[in-house]
């Protein structure tokens, strides 16, 4: 024979309310969050391959945010370098207006204004950093701050206060892109011009550069034009070396984006929920509750001390 007893009824009941409970309260989770779990312990063997994901998001997020950071510098670099390269293209120009008319009224003062130019292409900062100074980037790279001082000091190389070390930047597994260049490799030959041009015009035989040209400064100015074009395609290489720097670093973080994007996916396919089935979830959860609830209370009338009253 078979027995029923009210306790054995009620535990059956109160267990299929505590179950429907804790699946209404997962479903409601998965419905707030829109994730099957909050962490990884609620993924259980998927953990492991999630970890690895995350992993891998993150250290080619790491190497995105490097790429950034190198494009903004090379467009900072690129400006700069335009500075300097415009300083020198005015400065032949005023030597070539100079020539033709025979008269360097203006000369010197013109070529001062430019190599203020040139300074502040050198000097330029990125991020409170001095741009071309290479580690010691709290030092100016270049010291004189105007012509009397360069042509004072002991040489061209004397000015120049930035070491050697090149800015170099991981932007990929196995890639390292030496993206950064020297105030010395930038100036060194237009301030040579700018030091012996100041010289000849102190000098006395030779200058001053204030009036009608002589033959032996239309000799010299001449030399210097040679120079100053010379000084210019320098600079512009460079400035060209860094728009292919910054061409690749662009390429590289397109293909980071498209990987990055590609694992995303691959995250969200095992964490996100499938809403639809959670609300569904969630529905049917509180349906079971009321059933259980009303069970239980139907229990109440049931019990075998009704018959026995």
């Amino acid at each position: 024979m078979t027995r029923v007893a009210t306790f054995g009824n009620y535990q059956s009941a109160l267990l299929n309310l505590m179950n429907t409970q804790m699946r209404s309260a997962e479903a409601q989770e998965r419905v707030s969050t829109q994730k099957n779990a909050t962490d990884l312990t609620g993924f259980g063997r998927q953990s492991e391959t999630l970890t690895a994901l995350m992993g891998a998001q993150s250290r080619i997020q790491g190497f995105i945010d490097t790429a950034e950071a190198v494009t903004s510098r090379l467009t900072t670099q690129d400006l700069a370098m335009s500075q300097v390269d415009d300083g020198i293209s005015r400065m032949r120009e005023a030597i070539g207006n100079a020539l033709s008319t025979d008269s360097a009224v203006s000369l010197m003062l013109e070529m001062e204004g430019q190599f203020q130019s040139v300074r502040v292409g050198l000097n330029t900062r990125h991020h409170g950093g001095y741009l071309f100074a290479g580690a010691s980037t709290t030092t100016a790279p270049l010291t004189p701050t105007n012509l009397t001082e360069l042509a004072a000091a002991p040489s061209v190389a004397s000015v120049f206060q930035n070491d050697t070390l090149k800015t170099a930047s991981r932007v990929a597994d196995g890639t390292t892109l030496e993206t950064g260049f020297l105030a010395d490799e930038l100036g060194t030959d237009v301030l040579s011009i700018l030091r012996d041009v100041q010289n000849f015009h102190t000098t006395a035989g030779q200058g001053p550069l204030n009036g009608k040209l002589t033959e032996a400064q239309k000799t010299f100015l001449s030399a210097q034009l040679a120079r100053l074009e010379q000084a210019g395609q320098g600079v512009i290489d460079k400035m060209a070396r860094t728009g292919s720097l910054a061409k690749q670093v662009e390429s590289i973080s397109t293909g980071h984006t498209a990987q990055k994007n590609a694992l995303d996916e691959l995250v969200m396919d095992r964490t996100d929920a499938d809403m639809a089935k959670a609300v569904t979830d969630l529905q049917l959860s509180q349906i079971a509750i009321q059933a259980s609830a009303q069970v239980i209370g139907q229990l109440r009338q049931v019990s075998l001390l009704n018959y026995l009253s």
